[in-house]
């Protein structure tokens, strides 16, 4: 009796492997795993020897599209062909066609006229940062689920754990539109779903905001912040360089090259213990010269309220939050880091650029003299951009193009 999408459905795992049969030697294989797919057991046309050929896993192949490549594979045994070795080498002459990169493109064409272009340019960046430098080179029949674990971890440990989720759904379209194609057999996103906690609870995170409403909104609670005068414009510079608390609370004037525009933040002060450039944006140098004309006695640019030879204390930036209306679930200072990253990636920015300009360190000492000299510039560009986007959003306006980066 020929099979039915409720059998397959409701086949039991068992301690072993078992088959089941559709009829004219195509079979169900299910594992112990509980993994079922659809298999040919036949013999070579030459020498006789049985082999099995695997056209995909349930339910990523439907019953329906496995007779089809069944009749199609029958066929070839009819004109004395091995249906495994043709399907082998139909992959090897297309191998540069088999890329994902090669795949992932020709897929975004695809939908291109059916997307805005913000959508196009979004999906576009987040495979360019996020996937190509390290599967894109991949023959797309050779991409393990753990691969894709990997990608997924390495994203994840940055903390932009939405992005995260949206490059997996993205794989996933494209490792689908592969299946269409012929050239893979089954998703590995979908084994990884299966394997995997939801990505929001593999770790815990600071709170920060994703959406441009939410940030159009922070930029106004923090210029209308009605607390101390300093507080506020620590705050400011905080959210418009995403540097970390102790380096904002502990900036000194002799770090700010005004004529420059950079702020050069001492290795004792970073987390990494190496020295930091960060570019400063013109509304970041606003608010320097706006604070510098009050003349206070400290070498701090922003001094405790209690004593001017002293920093502000490690709470003051999280209790400032608190008094603007954000509860701890919704936002802390650190989250200013996630936020800004986030919207960066989000936005087409390189990510070797942004994971710079976060202070992440590069430990190879060549690579990081190299990328310290060819980032700065792009650094430089993208900051003012931040800057610009965030007063945008603040005013409600649209997503403004990006800077063309060397």
């Amino acid at each position: 009796m020929l099979l039915t999408v409720k059998k397959i459905e409701r086949a039991p795992a068992k301690s072993r492997t078992y088959d089941l049969n559709d009829g004219n030697a195509l079979y169900v294989r299910i594992k112990p795993t509980g993994g079922k797919s659809f298999i040919y057991r036949f013999r070579r046309p030459d020498t006789g020897k049985q082999r099995v050929l695997t056209y995909g896993m349930f339910p990523d192949i439907s019953l329906k599209e496995a007779r089809l490549m069944h009749a199609e594979a029958k066929a070839l045994i009819a004109k004395g062909i091995d249906p495994s070795e043709n399907k082998k080498q139909n992959r090897i002459q297309s191998s540069g066609e088999n890329l994902f990169k090669s795949i992932a493109e020709q897929w975004l064409e695809r939908n291109k006229p059916d997307w805005s272009q913000k959508t196009y340019r979004t999906n576009s960046g987040r495979l360019t940062n996020h996937v190509f430098p390290y599967i894109g080179s991949m023959p797309i029949a050779e991409i393990s689920a753990q691969n894709i674990l990997t990608l997924l971890h390495r994203i994840e440990s940055k903390g932009t754990i939405e992005t995260a989720r949206r490059v997996s759904s993205l794989c996933s379209q494209v490792f689908r539109y592969a299946v269409f194609l012929d050239k893979i057999e089954y998703d590995p996103v979908q084994r990884v779903k299966k394997a995997l906690p939801p990505l929001s609870k593999t770790k815990k995170h600071r709170a920060y905001l994703n959406s441009p409403k939410e940030i159009g909104g922070l930029v106004r609670a923090l210029e209308g912040y009605t607390g101390h005068y300093i507080v506020k414009q620590a705050l400011r510079v905080g959210l418009y360089t995403f540097t970390r608390s102790i380096e904002v609370r502990g900036m000194e004037w002799d770090e700010v090259d005004f004529e420059n525009k950079e702020w050069r933040i001492p290795a004792e002060r970073m987390k990494m213990k190496e020295p930091h450039i960060v570019p400063l944006s013109r509304q970041v140098m606003d608010i320097l010269t706006e604070v510098k004309a009050l003349n206070h006695p400290s070498n701090y640019v922003f001094p405790s309220i209690f004593s001017t030879a002293k920093i502000l204390s490690e709470n003051t930036f999280n209790v400032a939050l608190r008094r603007s209306g954000y509860t701890k679930e919704q936002l802390c200072f650190h989250g200013f880091r996630a936020t800004c990253a986030t919207r960066l990636y989000e936005q087409g920015w390189a990510g070797d650029v942004i994971e710079r300009q976060l202070a992440h360190v590069e430990r190879n000492g060549v690579k990081a003299s190299y990328n310290h000299a060819t980032h700065l510039e792009n650094r430089r560009k993208m900051m003012q951009w931040l800057a610009d986007d965030f007063d945008n959003l603040r005013d409600g306006g649209k997503v403004i193009p990006l800077y063309k980066t060397a």
